[in-house]
């Protein structure tokens, strides 16, 4: 009975540190969800490439893709192709097994 109610502890335990690792990683590009300037869509675009060069995401098999925002022949996305000076609508448009994994953006400038 100890050895049974031992390993369920654990699963309970090792579910938990789950949940937490994808809120932790997941709130890194969450935060950017809605209408936000050129300037903090680039961030965005910047995050999401050290993301996705980060190895413990690579080996995890974490990638963002991202919609909207051209990519180098290297995989990394270009921040160049957003304007500073317009508005971006920034969605989160898919998860893979609890983690980001797609964000949409598109331009919101020419919508009130």
């Amino acid at each position: 009975g100890i050895l049974i109610f031992n390993q369920a502890q654990d699963t309970v335990s090792n579910s938990g540190m789950g949940q937490a690792e994808a809120q932790s990683f997941n709130s890194k590009f969450t935060k950017y969800e809605g209408t936000v300037k050129g300037s903090v869509a680039k961030s965005l675009v910047q995050e999401v490439n050290a993301s996705n060069a980060d190895d413990n995401n690579v080996n995890a098999g974490r990638k963002i893709t991202m919609i909207g925002v051209n990519a180098t022949t290297g995989g990394a996305y270009k921040s160049s192709t957003l304007d500073t000076s317009k508005s971006y609508k920034v969605e989160i448009t898919d998860y893979k097994d609890g983690y980001v994994s797609q964000i949409t953006i598109t331009d919101a400038s020419s919508k009130n």
